[in-house]
């Protein structure tokens, strides 16, 4: 099935309201504290950058940005079990970062759970490099974990290359 799921390669397309059921579902698999559907239809309705691949009509990743003056903050991005490790968070992270541009951002910023290897390696393959910590940010079965902030320039800016071990 696998094979099937690389082979249909899904479309990227802006979010709609009937998309925010399977979104949430998707958030709820990979998280202790998910967001509640309200908060997904609020981010339409405010006009946040929120985008969704789809495989013939099958939600299977999702992203939601903000962007507000020169930056854009990448707050939610994630892929569906089963389709996790295809290149589906890779596209739509670059997806984000084209939207990011597009929109006069000079940076991008996001948190990511310290604990979070791979989406932590997939980010800085990406060009972001760790910036900061926010203590106990993410909420788990066991407590609260830190979150790394990470962030990229764009346009040909270049940050200075990160010293620490974040």
């Amino acid at each position: 099935m696998q094979e099937t799921r690389r082979a249909e390669r899904p479309r990227l397309r802006r979010m709609r309201e009937a998309d925010v059921r399977a979104v949430a579902r998707i958030d709820r698999q990979g998280r202790v504290d998910p967001w509640p559907r309200r908060r997904f239809r609020e981010c339409l309705r405010e006009g946040l950058c929120c985008w969704v691949a789809d495989q013939q009509g099958l939600v299977c990743a999702y992203g939601v940005m903000s962007v507000g003056g020169q930056v854009a903050h990448i707050t939610n991005l994630a892929v569906r079990r089963g389709h996790q490790r295809c290149g589906l968070g890779r596209r739509m992270l670059e997806h984000l970062l084209g939207e990011a541009g597009r929109q006069d951002a000079e940076t991008v910023m996001l948190e990511v759970r310290a604990s979070n290897r791979a989406a932590r390696g997939l980010y800085r393959s990406m060009g972001f490099i760790p910036a900061g910590i926010r203590e106990a940010y993410y909420l788990t079965g066991r407590g609260w974990e830190n979150a790394v902030i990470m962030v990229r320039p764009l346009a040909g800016r270049r940050f200075p290359e990160s010293q620490g071990t974040l």
